[in-house]
C-alpha cells in the first residue's frame, strides 16, 4: 500500500514538472526555430536535432536562411540556434555577432574541420608538385574552361559562403578565375563529370563530408593560416594585401544559440549543450541525401534509427 502511494506521488510530481508532453511547465510553448542552409549535412542535422527536441516535447519550426545572415538573426532572436558554425566559412560573421551581443557560443562538436581548395588524386599525375599551391599555379592552363581560358578555373562554393577566394587569388598572384557554383550539389556534379573523363579540376571541398568516402583527393597547401591573414596586410608573404594564406587546417565546428534560449527553453538548451557529432556522424548525415537519395527528413529518421546509442543520453 505504501509502495502504491509513493508510486502515485512520484507520477504526480513528474506530471506537474514535465506536463503531458515532457516539457517543464515553466518552459514556453513557442516554437524553437531552426534555420536550414544550402548544404546537406546542415539540413539533415537540423532535422535530426529538431526531431530530438520534438521527442522531448518541444514545438519546432524550420526556416531556410542565408548562411551568413543567420548569426544576426539569432542575435535578434528571430531564429533560435545554429548547429554548424564552420570556422573557415562563418567564423568572421559569428565573431562579429558575438561582439554585438545576443548570441552565445554553445560549444564545439567533436569534429575537426577543413575547408579549402581540393582536387581528386588523379590530378597529381597531370600536375607535378601538387599539393603545393605554386605547382597548381604553374599548371593553371590545364584547369581552364572556354569561359576562363587561358586562366584556370577554380570552382568555388555558393556566393553566400564567402570564402574570399578572389582575395586569395589576387593576394597570391594566381592565374585562376573564381567561378561560383550555385549549390553543393552543383559542386559534386562537376566533380563526378570531371572524374569520369579524367579532366583536371580544382574545387571547394570540406571535411567532414561524404565525398572523402567516395573520392580520394587532397587539399591544396597554401601559405600557413595565421590570425593576421584576413585583416592585416603586413602579415604573410604579400605585405600589401590580406588573404594570402590557406584556411585553418584544424578548424572548429560550433553550435550557437540566441542568448534567451536557456531561460525560455532550459531543457532544450541543455540538450543543445550535450549534443556533439563526430566527423563520421556528420558525413553519414550528408551521405543519406547525396548517396542514398533520401530527402532530408527521411535522412534524419534513418540516422536517428541507426544511431540511438549516440543520442539517447542527450535526452536523459
Amino acid at each position: 500500500m505504501i509502495f502504491k502511494i509513493m508510486k502515485t506521488f512520484v507520477v504526480l510530481v513528474v506530471m506537474a514538472t514535465f506536463g503531458a508532453t515532457g516539457v517543464s511547465a515553466q518552459e514556453s510553448d513557442d516554437p524553437i526555430i531552426i534555420p536550414t542552409h544550402n548544404w546537406n549535412s546542415q539540413i539533415v542535422m537540423s532535422h535530426v536535432v529538431g526531431k530530438l527536441l520534438e521527442k522531448a516535447g518541444y514545438n519546432v519550426e524550420y526556416t531556410p536562411m542565408d548562411s551568413q545572415e543567420v548569426y544576426e538573426s539569432i542575435r535578434l532572436g528571430d531564429v533560435t540556434l545554429e548547429l554548424e558554425v564552420w570556422e573557415g566559412t562563418f567564423g568572421q560573421s559569428f565573431n562579429a555577432a558575438l561582439e554585438k551581443g545576443g548570441i552565445i557560443d554553445v560549444g564545439d562538436h567533436n569534429a575537426i574541420t577543413r575547408e579549402d581548395w581540393w582536387y581528386p588524386a588523379y590530378v597529381e599525375e597531370l600536375c607535378p608538385g601538387l599539393p603545393d599551391w605554386r605547382a597548381l599555379n604553374r599548371c593553371a592552363p590545364q584547369f581552364s574552361t572556354p569561359k576562363t581560358s587561358p586562366k584556370g578555373r577554380f570552382l568555388a562554393g555558393p556566393v553566400d559562403w564567402l570564402q574570399n577566394d578572389q582575395e586569395r587569388v589576387d593576394a597570391l598572384g594566381m592565374d585562376f578565375i573564381v567561378v561560383n557554383a550555385d549549390s553543393a550539389s552543383a559542386l559534386w556534379a562537376e566533380l563526378e563529370s570531371a572524374s569520369r573523363g579524367g579532366v583536371p579540376i580544382v574545387l571547394f571541398n570540406w571535411t567532414p563530408n561524404f565525398i572523402e568516402a567516395i573520392h580520394d583527393g587532397r587539399f591544396i597547401e597554401f601559405p600557413e593560416y595565421g590570425k593576421g591573414c584576413k585583416d592585416d596586410p603586413s602579415w604573410g608573404p604579400n605585405k600589401e594585401k590580406t588573404h594570402d594564406c590557406g584556411n585553418p587546417p584544424n578548424g572548429y565546428l560550433k553550435k550557437a544559440a540566441w542568448e534567451g534560449m536557456e531561460e525560455k527553453w532550459p531543457g532544450a538548451y541543455r540538450i543543445l549543450e550535450k549534443l556533439s557529432f563526430t566527423n563520421l556522424e556528420i558525413a553519414e548525415m550528408a551521405a543519406f541525401v547525396d548517396v542514398n537519395r533520401l530527402d532530408p527528413e527521411d535522412a534524419a529518421d534513418a540516422w536517428l534509427h541507426e544511431n540511438e546509442r549516440v543520442w539517447k543520453s542527450w535526452l536523459q
